[in-house]
């Protein structure tokens, strides 16, 4: 059995592989295949980290040349050619046309290693602990990060007190006609809320794992006046939503904030390898010599591929305008979709992550099995496991986008009709 080795020595915390059981041998652009040959559709794109697809070519080549010159591959955080030239043009593609003023911080490899060094900045430079962060968040799965991640499936395996933080209702959490600012602005405001004065907030403008909960930009500007009046600061956390997935390099840009600290990891490398950094304002970069530190905090060869990244895909705007465009196109056709297929109750996200929330669980994991058994790997979300995400390739091809989106349709048809009706009732009541 070609799986028979994970199953006998791998641990029982694999997951992914649980969903997509086959060997998986070879990968190029939006397409993965396996060792038999079959090709898949990739819905999923490493969690977000393949932004630009399977070993795109531009990035390959620089990589490939950097190996073949015996580029400085592990350097901690020595100066190297690479991470200069990965700095320059950081500032000179996403910094500067934006007119954002940030230091560079470079952490471990990993997002929830950027969030634990961001948390301790926080506190350091306001000398409090309390953080507050948001239902349904989720930044990671060490003890720092988990203790700001909503999820009790990821609290609960932690096998650790989780302390300062303090959760409060994002964007929604209680409907439309309920803003939940003021509900945060009270608490902060009243002395008798029992609210420790939080450090910083810490939140996603759209939540990955919580169920692709989406933010306005109304209420972003309202959480960045927040902050200002009780002197917070604010970390947005731009490790899956960040590097063009939303049609703009970051996030928050199209409600106009500026964060004080921002997380950048999965897809910030270009190219599927571990990278993850921290943007501080200058003002807040109080850090003493290797305050916080690791190993593996200059990946060389993620340095290379993520100045190609930079250099392919934003040295100007027509690479963001495409996304956008294939974006609306999504989300149409998913629209569509939802007229049609009544066990869909909302569609959720922008750009190029679309959230499908549909009855319960059991639907949601039947839909994805279904695209599976069609050739097309997608993973479901949200508290209950009831969404279904959609993190394609921005690179994907406006033919692939199709022809998943009718992969999906069928699923939908296919789920509806192998599903028993008394579970679906059950689970809706």
């Amino acid at each position: 059995m070609p799986l028979a080795i994970f199953d006998r020595l791998e641990s029982e915390v694999r997951s992914y592989v649980r969903s997509y059981p086959t060997v998986f041998t070879r990968a190029v652009g939006s397409h993965i295949t396996n060792e038999e040959g079959r090709e898949y559709l990739d819905f999923f794109a490493g969690a977000g980290s393949l932004n630009y697809g399977h070993n795109h070519p531009t990035l390959k080549a620089a990589l490939i040349e950097y190996l073949q010159a015996d580029g400085i591959l592990h350097g901690l955080d020595m100066a190297t050619e690479a991470k200069r030239e990965f700095i320059e043009t950081f500032e000179r593609t996403i910094l500067k046309p934006r007119r954002l003023d940030y230091k560079i911080q470079f952490t471990g490899p990993t997002g929830t290693n950027a969030v634990e060094a961001a948390l301790k900045l926080a506190r350091l430079v306001k000398a409090r602990n309390n953080i507050l962060c948001f239902t349904n968040a989720f930044h990671g799965v060490t003890t720092g990060s988990v203790a700001a991640t909503g999820s009790s499936k990821f609290r609960d395996a932690t096998g650790a007190s989780l302390t300062d933080t303090q959760f409060v209702p994002y964007a929604n959490y209680y409907g439309r006609d309920i803003n939940t600012l003021d509900l945060i602005e009270k608490q902060l405001s009243d002395p008798g809320s029992g609210m420790d004065a939080p450090a910083a907030v810490l939140v996603e403008c759209i939540q990955g794992e919580g169920g692709i909960n989406t933010a306005s930009a109304d209420w972003l500007r309202g959480l960045a006046a927040m902050c200002r009046r009780h002197d917070m600061l604010l970390i947005v956390d731009d490790i899956q939503m960040g590097c063009g997935r939303t049609g703009s390099f970051f996030s928050f840009e199209q409600a106009g904030i500026n964060p004080d600290i921002v997380t950048l990891s999965k897809s910030i490398s270009g190219y599927g390898l571990p990278m993850a950094l921290v943007l501080i304002k200058p003002e807040y970069d109080i850090w003493t010599p290797s305050a916080h530190n690791g190993t593996f905090r200059g990946n060389n060869a993620a340095f290379v591929t993520a100045t190609a990244a930079l250099n392919t895909f934003w040295a100007d705007n027509s690479f963001a305008d495409e996304v956008r465009v294939k974006g609306r196109l999504l989300h149409q056709r998913l629209e569509g979709l939802r007229k049609r297929h009544p066990g869909i109750t909302a569609i959720r996200g922008r750009g190029m992550v679309a959230g499908i929330v549909l009855e319960n669980s059991d639907m949601a994991d039947a839909v994805s099995a279904r695209c599976f058994e069609q050739g097309m790997i997608i993973e479901t979300c949200g508290p209950h496991g009831e969404v279904v995400k959609m993190l394609p390739p921005l690179i994907m091809s406006e033919a692939d986008l199709e022809a998943g989106l009718r992969i999906f349709d069928e699923a939908l048809t296919h789920a509806r009709r192998t599903l028993a009706p008394a579970t679906i009732e059950e689970k809706t009541t």
